[in-house]
């Protein structure tokens, strides 16, 4: 029977389960990615393991987003990745050498293996034919230890490509039109694989653009076939051994069909502020600019950058606007530097940025008020960038360097009236340099780990109770993402070691007496709509909540990571049965689970949950083996309890 690429990796990876869409499955991992937001505490789980060394065949860490050093914190965090990395065998990307999904495409990656990631934005590596997929630190550190990866099986949407893009159009704008087709929902339970006579048009950076954001569009992972493509970028990288041929057979059938001709789609922006409110650029054109970035975690490549370089050179940057770059990694930055690019940059007025997230996870760079910033970055979710009411678009590179030179939004295609469309290729061979990465040692027995102060323990959660009596401490709406829920940025970033203080900050963009609410309820309830928890992998948005009481939430319905991540601490993840009984929960309302854990025992899907004498039924869409993790009150309780 003909097979679609993702169900062949899937098959040669496959430990447990069958692959039937929304059933689990568990399958093997081959390379793990941390960075330093969710790596310090996914490194603090792995520790709690008591395991001497990673049992997978590569593990990464990389530091690069909380890379502001305003007080020790950071450089304490920093201090501890490093000497753990070395501790336990883990390959380290120095502050400064780049973003992780960037370094890994370049030095890591292999077609056809799995990678796990803390972070969202993981299946970047589909540039290199990996099925690769974020998830919770916890997840991360259990791959790290040897155990198989446990998810819901997902469907594959296959993606059915022709043609060639036009000049002043790129990889940025194919997930934009994807975005504008499917919006932030589109991709749930999905993987998006893109196959035919399209695909080796792509250069392998392009299609890392396109996986990387994927992951607004909610979906599992993407992936593209192993190529002449793939091998060129992997020969270039001098990694040309690790190349093999994998596409989809011929006839292999998908769940669900789309079909973009490349030759039609034109420069795409996504609006304030959501990465699915996608018009063509032309339609809000002349729009005023004051801050333009390109870089950090997508767009961030030689192509990309080289790219602007090019459009803006013999130019200067619009009087008013601040035009930032973000490279997405040392090397990327030293091929452009030696093709002339940082000089062309510079002499157009451009401000050059050490390679890392930086304001993409809020890190600095935050526009001002009433300010509008054009970002190549995968989201522009509210206040995201560290500006409350902030007015963020997504672009590509062809239409943030336009907006650069004329001050305001301008459909790149009209730069071909004054200078021809650059047309830039990624090296032949790239000007390589390792010095940026921490190799393993072979006998890292004598290394001592560093914690700093900030660096607490994990905090310890009690098993879930026979019956709960709980208060709903917030009502929310659609589309909460784990920014709302933990926000990110300069102030808070430092404190993901410490959960204690971390917590402070739950849900401080939308309601600041959150915290002190929830520690007074003693168990809380958190409601919401559809699609909670989209965004961002951060587990925080799951450990700070349960840290602060909460119990449960009961929504419309859960994104992926952030569901896997409430079982994981301990926090019921329902949903409504009926959607309109959301009415019923009001803010302050007393709530109650009669026999949870015996309901839960017996392998109950409908939890009922009585709010004063009406009775309303929740549903709870977990594995067996999850059940047994709610019940111990999360994951590494689950873990240690069979170890022992």
């Amino acid at each position: 029977m003909a097979k679609n690429l993702t169900t062949k990796i899937l098959e040669t990876h496959l430990v447990e389960g069958e692959l039937k869409p929304g059933t689990e499955i568990s399958i093997a991992i081959d390379h793990t990615l941390l960075q330093d937001a969710t790596g310090t505490m996914a490194m603090l789980e792995f520790i709690a393991m008591g395991l001497p060394r990673v049992k997978v065949e590569l593990a990464a860490q990389s530091i690069d987003h909380n890379l502001l050093q305003t007080d020790y914190k950071n450089a304490d965090d920093h201090a501890f990745l490093t000497s753990a990395a070395m501790k336990f065998g883990v390959h380290l990307s120095k502050p400064g050498n780049g973003v992780s999904h960037q370094v890994h495409l370049e030095r890591f990656d292999v077609p056809g293996k799995t990678l796990l990631g803390a972070d969202s934005h993981t299946p970047t590596a589909a540039g290199l034919t990996m099925l690769a997929i974020g998830a919770g630190g916890l997840d991360v550190a259990l791959a790290m230890a040897g155990h198989p990866f446990s998810l819901p099986c997902p469907k594959v949407m296959g993606v059915k490509l022709t043609g060639k893009l036009p000049e002043w159009v790129s990889g940025k704008d194919v997930i934009l039109e994807m975005l504008r087709r499917h919006t932030v929902k589109g991709g749930v339970g999905k993987v998006i694989e893109y196959y035919g006579t399209g695909v080796h048009t792509l250069s392998a950076t392009d299609r890392a653009t396109i996986g990387n954001m994927g992951a607004e569009l909610g979906a599992t992972s993407s992936i593209f076939p192993s190529d002449e493509r793939t091998r060129e970028f992997l020969v270039s990288q001098g990694r040309g051994g690790s190349w093999q041929p994998l596409a989809a057979d011929e006839g292999a059938t998908y769940d669900e069909y789309d079909e973009i001709d490349l030759s039609t789609i034109e420069p795409m922006i996504a609006c304030p502020s959501s990465p699915d409110n996608v018009v063509p650029v032309r339609e809000v054109e002349g729009t005023k600019v004051d801050q333009v970035i390109v870089g950090s975690s997508v767009n961030s490549s030689y192509r990309d950058l080289m790219t602007v370089c090019r459009i803006l050179e013999g130019r200067r940057i619009a009087p008013g606007v601040h035009f930032h770059v973000n490279p997405g990694s040392r090397q990327a930055l030293e091929n452009v530097a030696q093709d002339g690019g940082v000089l062309m940059l510079l002499m157009a007025g451009v401000s050059i940025h050490q390679s890392g997230c930086l304001g993409c996870i809020g890190m600095g760079q935050a526009p001002g008020t009433d300010q509008i910033s054009l970002r190549t970055f995968p989201r522009n979710f509210p206040g995201r960038s560290g500006t409350k009411g902030d007015k963020v678009y997504l672009c590509s590179p062809e239409t943030a360097a336009a907006a650069g030179i004329y001050g305001v939004i301008t459909d790149p295609r009209k730069l071909g009236e004054i200078k021809s469309y650059p047309a830039v290729q990624n090296p032949e061979k790239y000007l390589l340099d390792d010095s940026g990465i921490v190799f393993p040692l072979e006998d890292s027995s004598a290394v001592e780990i560093k914690r700093g102060p900030n660096i607490l323990p994990f905090p310890d959660f009690e098993p879930l109770p026979d019956s709960l009596r709980a208060t709903v401490v917030i009502a929310l709406g659609d589309n909460i993402t784990t920014d709302h829920i933990m926000p990110a940025g300069n102030k808070v970033l430092p404190l993901r070691s410490n959960i204690p203080a971390i917590s402070e900050h739950v849900f401080e963009q939308v309601d600041a007496e959150f915290p002190a609410r929830a520690q007074a309820a003693g168990n809380g309830v958190v409601v919401a709509g559809e699609n909670y928890g989209q965004g961002s992998s951060r587990e925080h948005a799951a450990i700070a909540p349960r840290y602060l009481g909460i119990r449960a939430k009961i929504v419309k319905s859960f994104a992926r990571i952030h569901k896997a991540n409430l079982v994981n601490f301990g926090i019921l993840p329902l949903v409504f049965k009926n959607p309109a009984d959301i009415e019923l929960f009001k803010q302050g309302e007393e709530v109650s689970f009669p026999d949870v854990r015996k309901l839960i025992e017996s392998g109950a899907d409908q939890i009922p949950v009585y709010v004063g004498d009406r009775k309303v039924i929740t549903l709870l869409e977990v594995s067996g083996r999850q059940r047994q993790e709610l019940l111990a009150g999360g994951t590494l309780n689950f873990v240690k309890q069979n170890r022992n």
